[in-house]
């Protein structure tokens, strides 16, 4: 071994070698806690840029003009379509219903016989009046001949004015039983006829409630008929509309039964007989079907458009923002010295029609309102205005 080595160290000498190793450690130890340090500042030390304002920077919007709205509210009501004429038919007389010659779903016109009774009976007392006319008319015709006689006997006073004045008296007597008589024949030749039941008017058999055989009274019904020419659409209209009907609204009918095809009406009937339970009144719509597709009794959908009530301004519904109160807002755009800015303005909505909205205070005809891109905006931003 080194004779160096194998000596025993001096102090000084020993001082300085734990000095050195100390001084070594200490500083691998600052490297060690520093660096990761180092790196985290510089991950998350901020730039310059990023210290800007995002406000300078300019959100790209497009917009639309106010305009006036020249459109009133528009309002669906849904109700049930009803035939302008229906009626259920009963016999005119007693009796044994001997032919039914309709059945549902016919379509028949005026005056067409749907039901025939038997009427041998009434026959038979037609033919019992028809002989008591005969048998009155002959009485007449003799009691004729004996008052002309006797006026010719009485003019050369061969006959006593007394049997002139009875033969007078027999002859008016005959005058009024064959009058009756006539009348009576009348009577039982009505009674006859109305054995058959005619329709009263064109239209489709919506029931038959009676068959051959049945005995039949008046005011049984036997047959439903229905008129399919005009066709009208019943709705319950709230109260407060009645005012705002008339005949200038606008109104279209949509019936489940065609789908998506529409009709126009009118307004038939306002009944201002208000429910009061309901608060409502019966508006009847008269609706054109030339064709007569509309089924009585099944349901449609009313469109009425009014005419504007008050004045308004029309925006695009893209420009409305719902606020935390349920409030809305828009956004318009105004010239800020060099730059255009976004100005948040509430809106009070008063209706709505095709996508446009009739909107009252807080804007003015001519403003440029934001419809793309109004999400991203808040007070003061500016903008960049698209091209729509």
């Amino acid at each position: 071994m080194h004779p160096i080595l194998t000596r025993p160290l001096t102090r000084p000498l020993h001082r300085f070698i734990i000095r050195g190793f100390t001084c070594h450690l200490v500083e691998l130890l600052r490297s060690v806690r520093v660096a990761p340090l180092l790196l985290l500042a510089a991950c998350g030390a901020p730039s310059g840029d990023s210290a800007e304002d995002p406000r300078a920077e300019a959100v790209r919007v497009s917009v639309a003009l106010v305009e006036a709205a020249a459109f009133g509210e528009r309002f669906s009501l849904s109700g049930t379509l009803t035939a302008e004429r229906e009626a259920g038919l009963s016999p005119r007389v007693d009796g044994l219903v001997a032919r039914v010659h309709v059945d549902a779903g016919d379509h028949v016109e005026a005056g067409q016989v749907l039901i025939e009774l038997d009427p041998a009976i009434a026959r038979q007392g037609l033919l019992r009046a028809q002989a008591q006319t005969e048998e009155a008319e002959a009485a007449l015709r003799e009691a004729q001949r004996l008052h002309t006689e006797a006026q010719r006997l009485g003019a050369g006073r061969s006959i006593a004015a007394t049997q002139i004045e009875a033969r007078a008296a027999a002859l008016q007597l005959a005058r009024a039983v064959a009058d009756s008589a006539r009348a009576n024949a009348r009577e039982q030749a009505e009674q006859v006829e109305r054995h058959t039941l005619p329709a009263p008017f064109d239209g489709v058999v919506a029931e038959k409630l009676t068959e051959a055989g049945e005995w039949v009274q008046r005011g049984t019904p036997v047959l439903t008929l229905v008129a399919t020419e005009r066709v009208r659409l019943d709705l319950r209209v709230p109260q407060e509309r009645f005012s705002q009907l008339d005949g200038n609204a606008q109104i279209r009918v949509f019936a489940d039964a065609l789908g998506d095809t529409t009709l126009p009406a009118t307004i038939g009937a306002r009944v201002p007989v208000t429910d009061p339970r309901a608060r409502a009144f019966l508006l009847r719509l008269l609706v054109e079907d030339p064709e007569g597709r509309l089924l009585p009794g099944t349901s449609a959908r009313a469109e009425i458009d009014l005419i504007a009530q008050t004045p308004a301004l029309a925006i695009s519904r893209d420009a409305l923002l719902r606020q935390p109160d349920g409030g809305y807002s828009v956004f318009i755009v105004e010239d800020d010295g060099d730059a255009t800015v976004a100005r948040q303005r509430s809106v009070r909505i008063l209706h709505e029609r095709d996508g446009q909205v009739a909107v009252a205070a807080g804007l003015s005809r001519g403003q440029r309102v934001v419809v793309r891109g109004n999400e991203a905006l808040d007070e003061g931003r500016p903008v960049e205005v698209m091209e729509r």
